[in-house]
């Protein structure tokens, strides 16, 4: 569950070689960096799309999540499951089991999926093309595919809709080997929300009768 659960920052990805990037996308994405760097913090809701054709299948949900640092608090209602993380430990909390797991927060690999960096995790382990602009709910956003250098990984795209106005990811599609895509929008974002960082800890006091497992 955990593993579905992180495909959808899978939306947010992307240098080794930057004489092979495609030097417009590498403009783009470097302001999209920059600007998501200047922010102390970000809280974003988004619906959740996953779509199989061949499958027949096409179901989207909603959550949020919430970024500070190497720091997230992620909440997926339709996984009941609710994910805490202070950059060292990671508490997931099945609230319909009253139950909490608690784990080290495992070292990061080039390209890894983490809520924590789903907006610079494409600045390493991609190479990526500029596609063009659109029109995405009234607004111009620029449109760029990202390719894994790492063959072996789960999908082999990831196209980015960013804002330009405002330099923000506004949509991203994951297309996955299986078939699978994972199409993430972004219903609302708000920057530098003041958080204290006990925000980000599980409180087993708030939450009386859960069972407490230690996984480290």
């Amino acid at each position: 569950m955990r593993r579905l659960i992180f495909a959808m920052v899978a939306f947010l990805l992307a240098t080794n070689l930057m004489a092979q990037q495609d030097p417009k996308a590498k403009e783009i994405l470097d302001k999209l960096s920059l600007t998501t760097r200047s922010y102390k913090s970000i809280q974003i809701e988004f619906s959740f799309t996953l779509e199989n054709k061949k499958n027949n299948v096409n179901q989207t949900n909603e959550g949020e999540v919430v970024l500070k640092g190497k720091s997230y608090r992620l909440h997926m209602p339709v996984f009941s499951m609710e994910i805490f993380c202070d950059g060292i430990t990671t508490w997931s909390y099945l609230t319909e089991a009253k139950e909490c797991n608690i784990s080290g927060v495992e070292e990061e690999k080039e390209g890894a999926l983490n809520p924590a960096n789903i907006f610079t995790i494409y600045e390493k382990g991609f190479n990526f093309s500029y596609v063009g602009e659109e029109n995405f709910t009234g607004k111009t956003v620029q449109v760029l595919d990202l390719f894994p250098v790492d063959k072996s990984r789960e999908f082999v795209k990831v196209r980015l809709y960013i804002d330009k106005a405002k330099s923000q990811i506004a949509k991203a599609q994951t297309f996955n080997k299986d078939g699978n895509t994972y199409v993430l929008v972004l219903k609302s974002m708000k920057t530098n929300v003041e958080l204290k960082d006990d925000f980000f800890k599980f409180d087993k006091t708030k939450y009386p009768g859960v069972e407490m497992n230690d996984m480290r």
